[in-house]
Protein backbone atom coordinates (compact mmCIF):
# COMPACT_ATOMS: atom_id res chain seq x y z
CA UNK A 1 0.00 0.00 0.00
CA UNK A 2 1.14 3.80 -0.69
CA UNK A 3 2.43 5.36 2.35
CA UNK A 4 3.36 9.48 2.34
CA UNK A 5 7.00 8.52 4.71
CA UNK A 6 10.13 8.72 3.49
CA UNK A 7 10.67 5.45 4.03
CA UNK A 8 11.72 3.53 0.35
CA UNK A 9 10.24 0.46 -0.70
CA UNK A 10 13.48 -0.84 -0.49
CA UNK A 11 14.61 0.15 2.86
CA UNK A 12 11.35 -0.98 3.90
CA UNK A 13 11.85 -4.57 2.47
CA UNK A 14 14.97 -4.52 4.01
CA UNK A 15 14.14 -3.46 7.59
CA UNK A 16 10.91 -6.27 7.52
CA UNK A 17 13.29 -9.36 6.79
CA UNK A 18 14.32 -9.61 10.34
CA UNK A 19 10.93 -9.23 11.66
CA UNK A 20 9.46 -11.36 9.35
CA UNK A 21 12.21 -14.23 10.09
CA UNK A 22 11.60 -13.90 13.87
CA UNK A 23 7.99 -13.96 13.69
CA UNK A 24 7.92 -17.11 11.29
CA UNK A 25 10.02 -18.90 13.43
CA UNK A 26 7.60 -18.76 16.23
CA UNK A 27 4.88 -19.66 14.03
CA UNK A 28 6.30 -22.45 12.41
CA UNK A 29 8.90 -21.80 10.47
CA UNK A 30 10.73 -25.08 10.19
CA UNK A 31 7.53 -26.82 8.89
CA UNK A 32 7.96 -24.74 5.18
CA UNK A 33 11.04 -26.55 4.59
CA UNK A 34 8.26 -29.61 3.49
CA UNK A 35 7.32 -26.68 0.66
CA UNK A 36 9.87 -27.93 -2.31
CA UNK A 37 9.25 -28.19 -5.57
CA UNK A 38 5.91 -28.77 -5.64
CA UNK A 39 4.91 -25.41 -5.22
CA UNK A 40 8.17 -23.99 -7.24
CA UNK A 41 6.75 -26.15 -10.28
CA UNK A 42 3.04 -25.53 -10.15
CA UNK A 43 4.13 -21.09 -9.77
CA UNK A 44 6.92 -21.72 -13.21
CA UNK A 45 4.23 -23.77 -14.89
CA UNK A 46 1.17 -21.17 -13.96
CA UNK A 47 -0.62 -24.58 -13.19
CA UNK A 48 -4.16 -24.58 -11.62
CA UNK A 49 -4.10 -24.57 -7.35
CA UNK A 50 -4.70 -27.15 -5.26
CA UNK A 51 -5.64 -25.62 -2.17
CA UNK A 52 -7.47 -22.20 -3.51
CA UNK A 53 -10.61 -21.81 -5.52
CA UNK A 54 -9.99 -19.22 -8.40
CA UNK A 55 -12.09 -16.34 -7.30
CA UNK A 56 -10.48 -17.11 -3.99
CA UNK A 57 -6.49 -17.28 -5.17
CA UNK A 58 -7.30 -14.02 -7.35
CA UNK A 59 -8.57 -12.19 -4.14
CA UNK A 60 -5.48 -13.57 -2.04
CA UNK A 61 -3.66 -12.61 -5.26
CA UNK A 62 -4.74 -9.04 -5.39
CA UNK A 63 -4.28 -8.48 -1.69
CA UNK A 64 -0.85 -10.00 -1.85
CA UNK A 65 -0.29 -7.91 -4.77
CA UNK A 66 -1.15 -4.46 -2.99
CA UNK A 67 0.84 -5.50 0.13
CA UNK A 68 4.45 -5.90 -2.07
CA UNK A 69 3.28 -3.84 -5.12
CA UNK A 70 5.12 -4.07 -8.66
CA UNK A 71 6.41 -0.10 -9.10
CA UNK A 72 9.44 -0.07 -10.86
CA UNK A 73 10.95 -2.78 -9.42
CA UNK A 74 8.93 -6.65 -9.19
CA UNK A 75 6.25 -7.29 -6.63
CA UNK A 76 3.91 -10.18 -5.02
CA UNK A 77 2.61 -11.03 -8.57
CA UNK A 78 5.59 -11.38 -10.36
CA UNK A 79 6.94 -13.59 -7.48
CA UNK A 80 4.30 -16.00 -7.68
CA UNK A 81 3.61 -15.31 -3.99
CA UNK A 82 -0.17 -16.89 -4.62
CA UNK A 83 1.98 -20.13 -5.28
CA UNK A 84 3.28 -20.03 -2.39
CA UNK A 85 0.12 -19.90 -0.14
CA UNK A 86 -1.64 -22.50 -1.99
CA UNK A 87 0.96 -25.24 -1.28
CA UNK A 88 1.71 -23.65 2.17
CA UNK A 89 -2.02 -23.69 3.17
CA UNK A 90 -2.90 -26.70 1.56
CA UNK A 91 -0.15 -28.38 3.86
CA UNK A 92 2.26 -27.32 6.54
CA UNK A 93 0.11 -24.67 7.29
CA UNK A 94 -3.15 -26.09 7.12
CA UNK A 95 -4.20 -24.76 10.38
CA UNK A 96 -4.28 -21.31 8.69
CA UNK A 97 -6.61 -21.82 5.87
CA UNK A 98 -9.50 -21.19 7.85
CA UNK A 99 -8.49 -18.30 9.37
CA UNK A 100 -7.13 -16.80 6.38
CA UNK A 101 -10.31 -17.56 4.10
CA UNK A 102 -12.12 -16.15 7.27
CA UNK A 103 -10.35 -12.82 6.71
CA UNK A 104 -11.44 -12.80 3.36
CA UNK A 105 -15.05 -13.19 4.05
CA UNK A 106 -14.33 -10.31 6.14
CA UNK A 107 -13.06 -8.45 3.80
CA UNK A 108 -15.57 -9.10 0.87
CA UNK A 109 -18.44 -9.03 2.63
CA UNK A 110 -17.67 -5.97 3.88
CA UNK A 111 -17.02 -4.44 0.30
CA UNK A 112 -20.12 -6.28 -1.23
CA UNK A 113 -17.29 -7.42 -3.81
CA UNK A 114 -14.90 -9.14 -4.68
CA UNK A 115 -11.83 -7.63 -3.70
CA UNK A 116 -9.95 -8.40 -6.87
CA UNK A 117 -12.46 -6.64 -8.87
CA UNK A 118 -11.49 -3.32 -7.22
CA UNK A 119 -9.28 -0.45 -8.31
CA UNK A 120 -6.41 -0.15 -6.45
CA UNK A 121 -7.21 3.00 -3.98
CA UNK A 122 -10.64 0.47 -2.85
CA UNK A 123 -8.12 -2.26 -2.20
CA UNK A 124 -5.52 -0.29 -0.28
CA UNK A 125 -8.58 1.24 1.70
CA UNK A 126 -10.03 -2.14 2.55
CA UNK A 127 -6.38 -3.41 3.63
CA UNK A 128 -6.58 -0.37 5.80
CA UNK A 129 -9.75 -0.73 7.18
CA UNK A 130 -8.40 -4.30 8.25
CA UNK A 131 -4.82 -3.52 9.26
CA UNK A 132 -5.65 -4.21 13.15
CA UNK A 133 -6.94 -7.18 12.35
CA UNK A 134 -4.82 -10.28 13.96
CA UNK A 135 -5.68 -12.30 10.51
CA UNK A 136 -4.20 -9.46 8.09
CA UNK A 137 -0.97 -9.96 9.93
CA UNK A 138 -0.50 -13.32 9.60
CA UNK A 139 -1.47 -12.92 5.79
CA UNK A 140 1.29 -9.86 5.36
CA UNK A 141 4.08 -11.73 7.41
CA UNK A 142 2.93 -14.64 4.89
CA UNK A 143 2.80 -12.50 1.82
CA UNK A 144 6.73 -11.14 2.74
CA UNK A 145 7.30 -14.73 3.58
CA UNK A 146 6.37 -16.03 0.39
CA UNK A 147 8.42 -13.43 -1.53
CA UNK A 148 11.62 -13.78 0.48
CA UNK A 149 11.62 -17.58 0.11
CA UNK A 150 13.71 -19.81 -1.36
CA UNK A 151 12.51 -20.24 -4.53
CA UNK A 152 11.47 -23.72 -4.11
CA UNK A 153 8.81 -23.03 -1.83
CA UNK A 154 6.69 -21.20 -4.38
CA UNK A 155 7.48 -18.15 -4.14
CA UNK A 156 10.53 -15.66 -5.04
CA UNK A 157 10.26 -16.79 -8.82
CA UNK A 158 14.04 -16.00 -10.50
CA UNK A 159 15.18 -14.97 -6.88
CA UNK A 160 13.60 -11.25 -7.89
CA UNK A 161 13.59 -10.38 -4.09
CA UNK A 162 16.76 -11.57 -3.00
CA UNK A 163 18.39 -9.45 -6.52
CA UNK A 164 16.06 -6.39 -5.27
CA UNK A 165 17.56 -6.16 -1.90
CA UNK A 166 21.00 -7.05 -2.99
CA UNK A 167 21.58 -10.18 -1.77
CA UNK A 168 24.09 -12.44 -3.09
CA UNK A 169 24.64 -16.01 -3.09
CA UNK A 170 21.76 -17.98 -3.89
CA UNK A 171 22.12 -20.28 -1.32
CA UNK A 172 20.58 -21.13 1.91
CA UNK A 173 21.55 -19.80 5.79
CA UNK A 174 24.54 -22.60 6.44
CA UNK A 175 26.23 -21.37 3.52
CA UNK A 176 28.61 -18.09 3.74
CA UNK A 177 28.01 -15.01 3.42
CA UNK A 178 25.54 -14.80 6.05
CA UNK A 179 24.25 -11.46 5.82
CA UNK A 180 24.70 -8.08 5.29
CA UNK A 181 27.72 -7.35 7.32
CA UNK A 182 29.07 -10.78 6.26
CA UNK A 183 28.65 -10.10 2.52
CA UNK A 184 30.08 -6.25 3.21
CA UNK A 185 33.10 -7.55 5.11
CA UNK A 186 33.97 -10.07 2.64
CA UNK A 187 33.97 -7.41 -0.29
CA UNK A 188 36.39 -5.02 2.19
CA UNK A 189 38.62 -8.58 2.15
CA UNK A 190 38.67 -9.00 -1.49
CA UNK A 191 39.35 -5.45 -1.93
CA UNK A 192 41.85 -5.04 0.30
CA UNK A 193 40.26 -2.15 2.47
Amino acid sequence: MKNNSDISRRRFLKSTGALTGASLFRIGAPSFAALTQAACTARDEGATFRTLGTEEAADFAAIAARLIPTTDTPGATEAGVIYFFDRAWGDELSRFLDVMRGFLQTINGGLGARFATLAEAEQDAALKANEHDGRFELLRITTIYGFFAMAKHGGNKDHLSWDLVGFEGHHGGWEAPFGYYDAEYAKEQSSGE
